[in-house]
């Protein structure tokens, strides 16, 4: 599943992957801006940082064990879920949507149309 969540990530327009905090975590950018953070440690489970409106964050936390507050980032805006599992895979697959959605949406204008063409083109 690890493979397929970074692959997924990766297949979203304009997306480039960096490691500004060190080879285990794994920076998602849409235009300098992150949408996803992945940690890909030592731990047994791979966890991921979503960006969420907070409304759905709170829903989210309540109906799964594996979503909680995001670690190390503005709890109110963010998730870390835990790929343990418990999830389907495409549960995770749109919760990485909607982040990367909340990011494009809040990008310029111009920044956004050009995003938009990309993923009519594909």
């Amino acid at each position: 599943m690890k493979n397929n969540i970074i692959k997924y990530c990766l297949m979203k327009k304009g997306a480039a992957r960096e490691y500004p905090f060190g080879p285990d975590s794994m920076v998602l950018k849409i235009e300098g801006k992150m949408f996803a953070l992945i940690f890909e440690g030592k731990e047994e489970y791979l966890q991921i940082n979503l960006k969420c409106d907070p409304m759905i964050a709170e829903n989210l936390r309540e109906q799964h064990e594996a979503v909680r507050p995001g670690y190390h980032m503005n709890k109110k805006h963010w998730n870390t879920i835990t790929i343990d599992g418990s999830m389907p895979e495409m549960d995770v697959f749109e919760m990485i949507d909607h982040s990367y959605d909340l990011v494009v949406g809040n990008l310029p204008k111009s920044l956004r149309e050009s995003i938009t063409k990309m993923n009519e083109l594909a």
